[in-house]
């Protein structure tokens, strides 16, 4: 019990507490108003209150100190008027309130501070000497503020419940969970069906009709072993190490070990690996190659390989269902299948701007097909897979070169190591064979062409070639051969090649061309070199 509280036995509760009385007030011995009024909501042994308990100034009471209502309980709520004032005059606490002696308080009056509140009970205008909105000097009803103690409670409670719900679902489930397992019952047993193929479905026979044609899988399986992988190295350290730059494809030509690609797939300088359909690596080397065509044929010290049929790819037909192998991605021996999409395409090589004829196929070819097979239904080679159309906008664009214009090729490659009667002139050139060639050719050059003006535009010259002891410089232009107007590669080459060969001597008119359009010809004469190199 608190020993302070000197009224626990009051009917307005425990917390009830005597409002401080400062020494100098008097406290009255009848209830306010005259105590005609003492009886409301109040017993009459409380008209007369014992001392104030010790330090309880600012303590919670259930009175206001000089006038009015108390603060927590208002009229009717537990609550008679002020003890020790009555009703103030004039409707406001900024005066003396009138006591039961029958005068007017002669002290302030003092706020009372409730421990849960930061602003004193009362009014706060009665401070400032304003008028209160009450004109009876009644104090505005407010409510009690909850209990810190008593949300606390409530939240624990709240977590014992759930808790306790919890725990009964837990232990619920554990019992029930036979119960509920026999309601749902044993699965059944899935039964899978499975069959194998028909006995001698994978027979070679079967893949193959009376007239000689294979099914895909027939003529994968009578090629795929003449399919090698080849891999490059930039250097002997990669070599060693076996940091590749790069892998494509191959096709074998003989038991030998002959090896036809394309030259884009090897380096000049490089070093070359060859592993067969059986896993077996073999160093390769390389016995020509030619840029100009994009043919290249490498040889390995092997025996017994199985060497590729080639066919006649005059005889390709538009429509014919054909596949090719190779080994895109690194993906040994891949086999897509598709149909020839065209036939007698000339398709031009970017790094060298020859053009060859190509067979063109819906059959997915991607880097790592380069140099693989292009193969008919009969399992005969009729071309040497070598490019695709890469646009965002088209697919299934695959070329394949030709076989009938890879052989002569690869048997002069074989032969010599190189393509003999080849003329090399010495020079790299941009042409004018469209118009965006030519606005390419301006940006270069940072101003604009005269409109009229046609050549060939010199990039560099090589400095062992007999041009390089010529007038021309790299950024002039060569504009006719022998009198005749030449502005593309074609042109160029047809040219030269119809009246000379390696050795000859050709006439040639050059032109120098200014930022301002000035042009400034001249004439010269060079001597053709033979082209062993590969590399035209």
């Amino acid at each position: 019990m608190d020993e302070n509280n000197n009224y626990n036995n009051s009917p307005y509760g425990s917390n009830y507490q005597q409002p401080y009385v400062p020494k100098h007030e008097k406290p009255s011995s009848e209830s306010g108003f005259g105590g005609g009024m003492q009886g409301i909501n109040e017993p009459d042994r409380y008209s007369s209150p014992p001392p104030p308990p010790q330090n309880n100034y600012n303590q919670q009471s259930g009175y206001g100190q000089t006038g009015g209502y108390s603060q927590p309980n208002n009229y009717g709520a537990q609550g008679g008027y002020n003890q020790f004032g009555g009703a103030p005059q004039q409707g406001g606490y900024g005066q003396q309130g009138y006591n039961n002696n029958g005068g007017y308080d002669q002290q302030p009056r003092r706020p009372v501070y409730d421990q849960f509140m930061y602003e004193p009970i009362g009014f706060p205008e009665a401070d400032r000497g304003q008028d209160s909105s009450n004109e009876f000097g009644f104090a505005e009803k407010k409510s009690h503020p909850t209990s810190e103690k008593t949300i606390a409670s409530l939240f624990l409670i709240l977590i014992l419940i759930s808790a306790g719900i919890s725990i009964f679902g837990i232990i619920h489930d554990i019992v029930k969970s036979d119960e509920l397992v026999d309601k749902i019952g044993n699965p059944q047993q899935v039964v899978l069906y499975k069959e194998s193929k028909p006995k001698g479905a994978n027979d070679e026979e079967n893949f193959k009709d009376e007239n000689g044609k294979y099914t895909p899988e027939g003529a994968a399986a009578l090629v795929k072993p003449s399919i090698v992988k080849i891999y490059t190295y930039a250097d002997y350290a990669g070599y060693m190490a076996k940091r590749t730059v790069g892998t494509g494809s191959g096709i074998v030509l003989n038991e030998d070990g002959y090896i036809v690609t394309n030259a884009h797939v090897l380096q000049s300088d490089g070093y070359h690996k060859v592993e067969t359909v059986d896993g077996d690596l073999y160093d390769a080397k390389i016995v020509g190659r030619d840029a100009k065509t994009d043919i290249a044929v490498v040889k390995v010290n092997a025996k017994d390989l199985t060497p590729a049929t080639l066919g006649d790819s005059d005889e390709a037909m538009v429509g014919e269902q054909v596949i090719a192998i190779g080994n895109p991605a690194n993906l040994s021996n891949t086999v897509t299948d598709g149909i020839i999409s065209a036939v007698n395409r000339k398709i031009r090589s970017d790094s060298t701007g020859f053009e060859m004829n190509c067979i063109q196929t819906n059959a997915d070819i991607s880097p790592g097909n380069s140099g693989g097979a292009l193969v008919n239904m009969y399992g005969q080679v009729i071309g040497i897979t070598s490019s695709k159309y890469v646009s965002a906008e088209f697919e299934g664009l695959g070329f394949a070169i030709t076989i009938n214009e890879a052989s002569p090729v690869i048997e002069e490659l074989i032969k010599n190591g190189f393509v003999g009667g080849r003329f090399r002139i010495g020079i790299r050139l941009r042409d004018m064979e469209t118009e965006e060639k030519r606005k390419a050719l301006e940006e270069v050059l940072g101003y604009e062409l005269p409109e009229d003006f046609k050549g060939i535009y010199i990039d560099s010259i090589d400095k062992d070639s007999d041009i390089a002891n010529t007038e021309l410089k790299s950024g002039d232009f060569i504009t006719e051969i022998n009198g005749k107007t030449v502005s593309t590669y074609d042109e160029l080459y047809d040219t030269i090649s119809s009246q000379y060969e390696a050795g000859d001597t050709v006439p040639a008119t050059c032109a120098h061309v200014d930022k301002n359009g000035k042009i400034d010809y001249y004439n010269i004469e060079f001597k053709l070199m033979e082209d062993t190199s590969g590399n035209y």
